[in-house]
């Protein structure tokens, strides 16, 4: 019998252990049931929607068909759950960045995990109102033109699909915290990630119906492979500083000095997808604004996205919030107050303010390589279309970026269940 299980690969072995506990077997499947849930309701269309035009609108459109990849094919069909969890993804940004600026935030951030709770009972209020201006604007976006996807004359039916489009995007927030709770995984990530592998064999399917040169195929996929390895590497690529501690310990009447030694892990990304959402947000304002716009200039901004400045301000967008959020996401771990505090030092460098310069000093030097690295998987797609001259496959940053960060994380989990209980994990 264990030389059967030798003889197993590693990840086979691993699985087949995971459904054999009970427990861990009823998370995995729970997850799954979630998942399946999620995929039923993006299948489900609001009313007033004209396939056909629909389908066309987002076949000449790239931004909307990368949009879509996101959805799972629920914007495709703008079902009722067309925004996803983004509006909440929002929201929890805006949050994240109001914290050290907002006392009172910053005073509940630091009241454990009821000033958590608390949090996000505002993230969740602040998720509505962004859920309804991004419902309404999808709506008139896809509502213009002498063809309109969408029909929604008059206010009724125009308040009518807003709610049922906020209902959606709070249904898989709920279902998201469902799976944090009682599944495997991040649930919100979990969704996300469900939406865009559903949406991948489409992807694929267009790039074979569409006939290109198979040399040019092939290069898109070793290009895609070459892509998430680079961020596989990245994701997991992390400076340790080591960390020494000494505390003093009574025994009787007399103190002991007691001493150990540890390290920070500090992530060279450590802003992950952040950036590349912040820098996608401000490069189709342009385009947005221009839609409502004829003439020359208008119609260079609508299609700006196929211009090579459109890369190299997206590249150099990127790299800027890149550093911005780091800078903004150190601030709040205060590691010098927290190291001074516990009695920790690091070696050669004074506890206190000497400290929190050498981190600065530290962190600054190695997200240059994590923005560096962020900004070019974002422009990777205008690289590979320009290499392989494939133009109807869309191989989307964002998207490898979040499949890799949830399918690591999630196995992460798994094998910190199947390590508590001695078994062998999915990572070595």
């Amino acid at each position: 019998m264990r030389q059967r299980q030798a003889s197993r690969p590693r990840l086979l072995q691993a699985l087949i252990d995971a459904f054999s506990l009970p427990d861990l077997r009823r998370r995995i499947l729970f997850t799954l049931g979630i998942l399946v849930v999620f995929r039923f309701v993006a299948n489900v269309p609001l009313p007033g929607v004209d396939p056909e035009a629909l389908d066309e609108l987002f076949s000449q459109n790239q931004f909307l068909g990368m949009l879509d990849l996101f959805s799972g094919g629920a914007m495709r069909n703008f079902s009722v759950v067309a925004m996803g969890v983004y509006p909440y993804i929002t929201a929890s940004i805006i949050m994240q960045l109001l914290v050290p600026v907002i006392p009172r935030l910053q005073a509940l951030s630091k009241e454990g995990e009821a000033g958590r709770n608390k949090i996000n009972v505002y993230t969740h209020w602040l998720t509505v109102p962004l859920a309804a201006l991004q419902g309404y604007a999808q709506m008139v976006l896809l509502s213009r033109g002498a063809d309109p996807a969408v029909e929604h004359g008059g206010a009724l039916p125009t308040a009518t699909m807003i709610l049922a489009l906020t209902a959606g995007t709070m249904f898989l927030v709920w279902l998201g915290e469902l799976i944090t709770e009682r599944g495997i995984g991040n649930g919100v990530s979990m969704i996300i990630f469900a939406g865009i592998v559903a949406g991948l064999p489409q992807m694929v399917q267009r790039g074979f119906i569409a006939k290109e040169e198979a040399l040019g195929l092939a290069g898109f996929a070793v290009l895609g492979l070459a892509t998430v390895v680079l961020i596989v590497i990245f994701t997991e690529a992390h400076r340790r500083i080591p960390v020494h501690y000494s505390r003093s310990v009574f025994r009787g009447r007399r103190m002991y000095r007691q001493s150990g030694s540890t390290h920070i892990p500090l992530r060279v990304n450590t802003a992950g997808m952040i950036p590349l959402i912040f820098a996608m947000a401000l490069m189709i304002l342009p385009s947005t604004i221009a839609s409502y716009f004829t003439g020359g200039v208008a119609d260079f901004f609508q299609n700006w996205a196929d211009h090579w400045s459109y890369w190299l301000i997206y590249f150099l967008l990127v790299v800027g919030f890149a550093f911005f959020y780091t800078m903004v996401i150190f601030e709040q771990m205060e590691l010098a107050e927290t190291l001074q505090r516990q009695g920790g030092f690091i070696p050669g460098v004074r506890p206190g303010q000497a400290t929190a310069t050498y981190l600065n000093h530290v962190v600054t030097r190695i997200t240059w390589g994590g923005a560096l690295f962020l900004a070019l998987v974002a422009v990777m797609p205008f690289i590979v279309r320009t290499i392989t001259g494939v133009q109807v496959v869309a191989l989307s940053s964002t998207a490898l970026l979040i499949m890799v960060g949830v399918a690591l994380d999630t196995m992460k989990q798994l094998e910190a269940q199947l390590v508590m209980r001695r078994y062998e994990g999915f990572l070595r």
